[in-house]
């Protein structure tokens, strides 16, 4: 009997150990990464619809091509759901391994999903070498996503923040908070929209509206309840009720995303619109998608910030190539090419005073334009509401308003 029970006793404490230690990817040292990773294929789940982004995508492949042997295959997505659903499918039907998604860009809704359902590899993010120079002090959002740690299962590499651009040829009575919107959108019948909220940018509107709007704010960073669900939200619905009408086409058509909002601009077609990048109309104006003449805002009680991130599939096939890429991201010199108002103009996730003085003069010499906000200009950066605000919020405005 006693033997038993040391058996059973030996084969429970196997299975613990087994389970309690790292896989083989991240239990080998940064070297052995580098040289397992060559000759691998990441295919990078990512949101295709801005050029800018797919080019700086396209060039990041190339370099870790270069450098490091790994072949980057862009997997062009309308939604992040559209690779969660993949990894979803393939853990149902048993395939553990060998998975189709090495990388996704993900954050908010998603990557809470998948750190639930347990499909994320990791936790990598801190055993990579350039995660030393990650600001985790002073940009909090590269450590919670939409209240929720991250703990290592995903990895930043670039920060949004809402900002409002506007055409300042037609615009002189700029709106500073979510009440003065409306006021202007009634002055300016028209002049404004927002993409659909089926959309990541739409949806934000509305939260950002929310964070002004609602009794106390403080409840948007737990997750929302049956209990206090329409309490919360009932002074935003009120307020959008007073908005839809005076939007472009009379609130009964939406620009599809950012890009089509950003088209309706250049076109004349509306006159202020809203941004998670805080560069866009810096970089838009340079491009010759938007003219010379936009300008951006935020409002005065701060507007929510963000921090996108890349995660790795618990099966991926290309483990230790998604971790090269993952910290290729993360190279100064890397973030200061993103941050240049001529590529993507994100703002770095870097902390710039822990970078060596070489490294530090990249950000220094970036191209400044008018339409570029400074730090200060930004203001109080909002963290992001717990992600159940947003799937609810969107369900809510497609029953009242979807017809």
């Amino acid at each position: 009997m006693r033997a038993t029970f040391a058996r059973a006793a030996r084969a429970l404490l196997a299975v613990a150990a087994l389970l309690a230690a790292p896989s083989a990817a991240l239990a080998q040292p940064w070297d052995a990464v580098l040289a397992k990773a060559r000759g691998q294929t990441v295919h990078w789940n990512a949101w295709a619809g801005d050029e800018k982004t797919n080019a700086f995508i396209a060039w990041a492949g190339e370099e870790v091509g270069r450098r490091h042997g790994v072949k980057v295959v862009h997997v062009k997505l309308k939604d992040t759901a559209e690779a969660v659903q993949r990894v979803v499918a393939e853990k149902a039907a048993g395939r553990d391994s060998g998975g189709s998604v090495d990388l996704i860009w993900i954050n908010g809704p998603n990557f809470l999903a998948m750190k639930e359902q347990k499909l994320l590899h990791g936790p990598f993010a801190e055993r990579l070498p350039n995660w030393r120079y990650v600001d985790t002090v002073r940009k909090r959002s590269n450590v919670v996503d939409f209240t929720v740690p991250h703990e290592g299962y995903e990895s930043p590499w670039r920060m949004a923040q809402i900002v409002f651009v506007y055409d300042s040829r037609r615009v002189k009575d700029v709106p500073r908070s979510v009440p003065a919107l409306l006021d202007w959108a009634k002055r300016h019948p028209g002049r404004l929209t927002h993409p659909s909220v089926r959309n990541f940018l739409g949806a934000t509107f509305l939260k950002q509206a929310l964070y002004e709007l609602a009794p106390d704010p403080a409840v948007l960073q737990k997750p929302a309840t049956d209990a206090n669900f329409a309490a919360v939200v009932a002074p935003l619905w009120a307020w959008y009720d007073a908005l839809k009408p005076q939007l472009w086409r009379g609130g009964r058509q939406f620009p599809e995303n950012g890009p089509a909002q950003r088209q309706l601009m250049n076109d004349g077609e509306i006159d202020l619109m809203i941004s998670f990048n805080p560069s866009e109309a810096a970089v838009a104006a340079t491009a010759g998608l938007l003219p010379d003449s936009v300008r951006t805002f935020t409002f005065t009680k701060g507007t929510i910030g963000n921090t996108s991130f890349v995660a790795i599939p618990y099966n991926a096939s290309s483990k230790e190539g998604a971790m090269v890429l993952a910290n290729f991201l993360l190279e100064p010199s890397t973030q200061a090419h993103a941050q240049d108002i001529r590529q993507m103009g994100n703002f770095t996730v870097l902390d710039l005073d822990r970078l060596p003085a070489s490294e530090r003069a990249g950000f220094a010499e970036l191209p400044v334009h008018p339409a570029l906000p400074t730090a200060a200009d930004l203001g109080t950066t909002l963290l992001e509401p717990h992600a159940s605000w947003m799937t609810r919020i969107t369900a809510e405005w497609e029953r009242r308003y979807a017809r």
